[in-house]
């Protein structure tokens, strides 16, 4: 999303790049002059002419084989997709404070449930009364953030942490002691998590996250900046409804899913 202005246009004040959120286009003859714009509203032209594209691409479609294929053994291409790739594909996410100040630390001082939150919580429950996520630790070498962590045995060979049979009790779970739990659905290698738990210090703070992907879940896990003080990253398909969540109900203050709704058929 960031760019240069052209040359004669001042990039901003001092001489510094205009900072992400604030770049309004108030002269449409210098819409060239940059290569995102903020808060742009679209007229019925734009709407139109990207409303025709979308069309134009859905006149062919791949074979009714291959759509179940994808659908069914969507986790394994994700899996192969970044074993190619590891962490190096998709960039981390730093303009979320931006378009989310409910992420940044100065926000958790005193808006959500505090303490109230965790007398809120269930006393205690079986984690198969209700919908949820199952867990799975697994491992493998990463450099995203700064570094590698010790190579952990491969999928095949580790176990599946089942949270079916465990209790879930109020203070039992990980992140039972965080007053502002934060979860990511979707997370991939953790180019939201990551931002997050570094930019935010607050010692109240826990995310958890999650993918379908066992193999980008390995990818947070032995990131160096994972800290399963602060985080807690599972294996889990959000279309499972069978699954259990690792925290009990009504415990989390924000959901966050990036490039995610649009990835499910709409049927699910």
């Amino acid at each position: 999303m960031d760019g240069s202005w052209s040359e004669g246009v001042p990039a901003a004040v001092g001489g510094k790049r205009q900072q992400f959120g604030s770049r309004f286009l108030s002269d449409p003859a210098r819409v060239f002059h940059h290569n995102a714009w903020d808060n742009v509203k679209w007229s019925e032209e734009q709407a139109a002419a990207a409303e025709r594209r979308v069309q134009e691409n859905s006149t062919q479609r791949v074979c009714q084989q291959k759509q179940v294929d994808y659908e069914i053994n969507a986790h394994k291409y994700w899996n192969d997709f970044y074993k190619i790739h590891e962490n190096r594909f998709f960039k981390d996410r730093h303009w979320l404070f931006t378009e989310f100040p409910e992420l940044a630390p100065s926000q958790n001082q005193k808006d959500l449930l505090s303490e109230n939150k965790r007398s809120e919580v269930p006393e205690c429950r079986r984690s198969e009364d209700g919908p949820g996520l199952t867990t799975e630790q697994h491992g493998c070498s990463s450099d995203s953030l700064g570094g590698h962590k010790t190579q952990l045995p491969p999928v095949e060979e580790n176990v599946t942490q089942t949270l079916s049979h465990l209790e879930i009790c109020a203070d039992e779970f990980p992140g039972a002691s965080a007053t502002y739990r934060i979860l990511e659905v979707g997370c991939g290698v953790g180019n939201t998590v990551f931002p997050i738990l570094q930019t935010n210090n607050d010692p109240r703070l826990f995310v958890y996250c999650c993918d379908f992907s066992s193999t980008a879940v390995e990818l947070v896990q032995t990131n160096s900046a994972y800290d399963p003080s602060r985080c807690f990253a599972f294996v889990h398909d959000l279309c499972d409804e069978e699954k259990s969540y690792p925290v009990p109900g009504n415990s989390l203050d924000v959901i966050i899913l990036i490039f995610v709704l649009s990835a499910i058929v709409p049927d699910k």
